[in-house]
């Protein structure tokens, strides 16, 4: 697969996954509105974003600079073939 270099479709790319990711957070926030639930989403949205940041910084800054990701399932194997 080509890499997107083009800057409106990278744009684009990233409107969408913010169209995605606010519209699932409300329709699981509107079928049980409660405290609870606002709580556990905010939660699970903010660990994810968190992990992924670690997954694509913190490696590749701190931990192996040689090693360059290019998504969540080659960082996947990245970990699962580590050694010390």
């Amino acid at each position: 697969m080509k890499d997107l270099t083009s800057a409106f479709w990278i744009k684009l790319k990233g409107i969408l996954f913010l169209i995605i990711g606010l519209s699932t957070a409300l329709m699981l926030w509107l079928d049980t509105p409660t405290w609870k639930t606002a709580g556990l989403l905010a939660l699970a949205i903010w660990s994810f974003c968190r992990f992924y940041y670690f997954a694509f910084y913190v490696i590749e800054k701190y931990v192996d600079p040689q090693y360059k990701f290019s998504g969540l399932f080659d960082f996947a194997k990245y970990l699962l073939s580590w050694r010390r």
